[in-house]
């Protein structure tokens, strides 16, 4: 069973609100950890969010300790919507934090739709990240250059009925990824993964013991 502490995380404009999900053998020496980013703020995203939720579970059941948190202006997060240059600015207090409560650990930035837009490239700029996890990302709005010279290794989950990230857009966008990367399309699924949270968790697991595994070998 993991353990969740509740946590205040420091930030300019006042606090983070965050959870901390910990594997039963989670300490400070943990090789990896994960930090994840919400949905879109005005669309009433949390990281409560239920695809928030299944990929800080899938994470952890995959044995690294998963940070969520709201960005800012959400929950008891302090400030204001700042049309994502201000949640970049939140993801990467979230990471430094992680970083310092897990010193030995590679991170994981992992994010859904608004978080993926928003934390991929913030991931593929931090020295902290050492892998990248998209689910339902909107392709079509997030500039390829941002990843284009990201050489960290990626999953991309997708719904094949992705209102926001339609897979001819997907297509193109993915494929302007450089290696290593992983594409997983769920068929007859939309942006939400209303039918397919068990999949996504499966995916997204065993995509995270296989980081864990090359780490130990």
């Amino acid at each position: 069973m993991a353990s969740i502490e509740s946590i205040d995380i420091p930030a300019a404009h006042g606090r983070l609100e965050a959870l901390l999900r910990l594997p039963d053998d989670a300490d400070e020496s943990s090789a990896w950890a994960a930090v994840i980013c919400h949905p879109h703020p005005l669309g009433q995203g949390t990281m409560h969010n239920k695809v928030v939720f299944t990929l800080a579970k899938a994470i952890s059941n995959a044995g690294a300790p998963a940070l969520r948190f709201n960005f800012r202006g959400v929950g008891r997060s302090t400030g204001v919507y700042d049309d994502g240059v201000g949640e970049s600015e939140d993801a990467e207090t979230a990471i430094a934090w992680l970083a310092q409560r897990f010193p030995r650990a590679g991170i994981i930035l992992a994010g859904f739709s608004f978080g993926a837009w928003v934390g991929l490239p913030v991931g593929c700029r931090s020295r902290h990240i050492k892998a990248l996890i998209g689910a339902g990302v909107p392709a079509g709005t997030l500039p390829m250059a941002a990843l284009e010279t990201c050489a960290k290794p990626k999953l991309i989950v997708q719904g094949a009925r992705d209102e926001y990230g339609p897979l001819e857009n997907l297509a193109i966008w993915f494929e302007g990824l450089p290696e290593p990367k992983h594409l997983h399309i769920i068929p007859d699924e939309s942006h939400f993964f209303q039918r397919s949270l068990p999949i996504l968790e499966s995916v997204v697991s065993q995509w995270v013991q296989d980081l864990l595994a090359a780490k130990t070998e």
